[in-house]
């Protein structure tokens, strides 16, 4: 009442309140220089060779010490530090995958690839800061606290026959890591939903905005991933701040319409395309707590239109025309392990509003075709082998155009070498015989001596631990092919290990092919928003390149399920038939069942056979009986008969138990 009574102090409270909201938001510094949290949205538009287009969001929050705010958190989720804190996590991804990444069509040497091409189904990776044999304790602890975030069967983990320790052919983390796959987890907006709930404006404004849900799940590939990086180490007694990296890759199919009736007699035909056009949506500004808001645009390296592109002649390209005009362009400096370059275009959603919404779209003018970088060698996984009983794992290593160009360049009296590391885990049904490993350069068996620098391996436990294989291969430069094989016998399972679909198969984890002497890079000239940019940032450091192969579909000897059932239904059968009879024997009663019958005949036949009864009666001096219907206690059962009933059927029932 009294604040009601002095409405100036009420709205002085009010704009106070709103005061410290926007100040604290937007990431101010404290009085001890520390930094506030901040969150970034970006978006990459890149087209493919294959007349596809690959869009990259990036979302980042930066969470300072827990000591700054306490336990209180404005822009950084809450659930994420309290994960970290709880688990004392150092680094921690996660994703959720559906498809598989073409590594041959849409490049694998590229900071964007090495980076967010996963696997299918689920991957989780973690390093902690715990001591050795606490972290079996932390890694279950962690599975089941995240399969409850995300809506999602993360808890198989837990077990110990379901991931392992690499120790040295990991190439995204460093430390003592504990990873873990589901090759066949499905993907769907139940996991979508709870990672969009971390964002800050979740999908409601934004570049955020355009996560449409039937647009990103009718693509050919499609990404969400979790990014955890602690910046210091608790064990030092810092307690440091969290950088959260939440990215989503999709791969969608524009629709071509308007490129079809422009050259529709043409053969190579790059659609054009636009945000509405893909998503159904625009951006219609940028989220409210959000800094950097970017959309950018990516030409790949080797694509025609992208040579001699500067910013000043951007607009008379005769390739491709934009609709909208871009705030920024940056060009690629000189690599090494390619000749063309490429080129970036910018543009900030801060300036777009409601009523003039951002709507990027690129239009083709003449039918263009160019070829992504791709990694050294391409890699792909098979089966070899048929049967119930015994089979075998191949990797195969074709050379690719980089190959041939860079690394004939670079070889120096035929000495020069390519290393190759492969890190495989296979399940513990899968007997690996690892002493059956060979190797084959150029199609040629080569002594596992010669190409093999080294080698860890760790068999397999029924029920305990899988099969891990770590294996660095040196071939030549020049190689053209190589080959791994090894054998495998197929395990017997119990039938509650059986999965609901077993006669489908059981999923062999991809195998990691990694190339640690080759990094992906893209550096852009220097120019002060390349570190305001949380993405650019990222291309232009240095990441491994790898490559994910195929997931493995094995066969095991299966049994019928449907044989329980069966044999239920014959024994019943055959109890209802045997029941039925004997009940049916021990019901009757034949006296009772001749004088009705003797009774209805006589009632057919009429008087004159009654008078000759009675004559005869009378002349043997016998008194006749009259003729009664059957009484009602003809159909009951009397205790006797019932009791010689549960005894025959308690003797069967023992019987049958007792052989089966």
């Amino acid at each position: 009442m009294v604040l009601l009574q002095r409405p100036h102090i009420l709205l002085l409270l009010i704009g106070t309140h709103q005061f410290l909201q926007c100040w604290i938001a937007f990431g101010s510094v404290n009085e001890e220089g520390q930094k506030q949290e901040e969150f970034s949205e970006e978006l990459l538009l890149k087209p493919l060779p294959d007349h596809k287009l690959l869009a990259h969001f990036h979302f980042q929050s930066s969470g300072p010490p827990s000591t700054s705010n306490g336990c209180h958190h404005h822009l950084f989720p809450k659930a994420i530090s309290q994960l970290v804190q709880k688990f004392r996590i150092k680094e921690m991804e996660l994703s959720f995958t559906k498809g598989r990444w073409n590594y041959e069509s849409w490049g694998g040497f590229d900071p964007l690839s090495s980076s967010n091409a996963k696997p299918p189904g689920v991957e989780l990776w973690a390093v902690f800061d715990v001591p050795q044999h606490h972290i079996d304790a932390s890694w279950k602890n962690l599975t089941h606290t995240l399969s409850g975030l995300f809506c999602a069967s993360i808890n198989f983990l837990e077990s110990t026959a379901t991931y392992s320790t690499p120790e040295w052919s990991f190439p995204p983390a460093s430390g003592n890591v504990t990873y873990g796959t589901l090759p066949c987890e499905a993907v769907c907006t139940e996991n979508l939903t709870p990672w969009l709930k971390l964002l800050p404006c979740r999908d409601k404004a934004g570049i955020a905005l355009l996560l449409d849900r039937p647009s990103l799940y009718r693509g050919f590939y499609h990404s969400q991933q979790l990014h955890l990086t602690s910046t210091g180490s608790s064990s030092e007694g810092i307690d440091s701040g969290i950088i959260l990296e939440q990215t989503l890759t999709v791969v969608l199919q524009p629709n071509s319409e308007m490129a079809i009736e422009v050259h529709a007699s043409e053969k190579h035909i790059q659609p054009s395309w636009s945000l509405s056009s893909i998503f159904g949506k625009q951006v219609s500004g940028r989220c409210v707590l959000a800094k950097p808001s970017s959309v950018y645009l990516l030409l790949d390296r080797g694509l025609p239109a992208a040579n001699g592109l500067t910013s000043e002649n951007f607009w008379s390209n005769p390739s491709f025309e934009l609709s909208a005009n871009p705030d920024r362009i940056f060009l690629e400096e000189s690599s090494s392990h390619s000749k063309s370059l490429s080129i970036l275009y910018m543009f900030q959603v801060e300036k777009y509003c409601e009523s003039e919404p951002f709507d990027i779209g690129l239009m083709w003018k003449v039918p263009v075709a160019w070829l992504c970088q791709q990694t050294p060698l391409h890699a792909s996984r098979f089966l070899m082998g048929s049967g119930n009983e015994r089979a075998a794992i191949a990797i195969s290593l074709k050379s690719t155009q980089f190959t041939e160009g860079f690394m004939s360049a670079n070889s120096k009296d035929g000495s020069c070498e390519l290393r190759v590391d492969v890190f495989q885990v296979v399940p513990w049904y899968v007997k690996v015989y690892f002493h059956s490993l060979r190797v084959f350069v150029d199609q040629q068996p080569r002594a596992v001596s010669d190409i093999i620098e080294k080698i860890h391996v760790s068999p397999s436990k029924d029920k305990m631990s899988p099969g891990v294989m770590e294996v660095v291969l040196k071939l030549p430069c020049r190689v053209n092919t190589a080959a791994l094989t090894i054998e495998f016998d197929k395990g017997f399972l119990r039938i509650d290990e059986y999965l609901p679909d077993a006669n489908q198969g059981f999923d062999i984890p991809s195998a990691i092919i990694s190339f640690p002497n080759f990094h992906a890079s893209m550096v852009f000239l220097e120019d002060d928003s390349l570190n305001k940019s949380p993405l650019l940032s990222k291309f232009q450091e240095k990441c491994p390149v790898m490559s994910y192969t195929e997931v493995l579909l094995v066969p095991l000897t299966t049994p019928d399920f449907s044989m329980p059932y069966n044999v239920i239904t014959i024994t019943c059968t055959v109890f209802a038939l045997y029941f039925g009879s004997l009940l049916n024997v021990l019901q009757r009663r034949v006296a009772e069942e001749e004088r009705f019958l003797k009774a209805k005949a006589a009632k057919k036949t009429g008087r004159l056979p009654l008078l000759l009864s009675k004559l005869s009666a009378k002349l043997r001096g016998r008194r006749l009986e009259p003729l009664h219907s059957p009484p009602s206690s003809s159909s009951f059962i009397n205790s006797k008969l019932v009791l010689k009933v549960i005894l025959v059927a308690g003797l069967a029932v023992g019987w049958q138990y007792f052989f089966s």
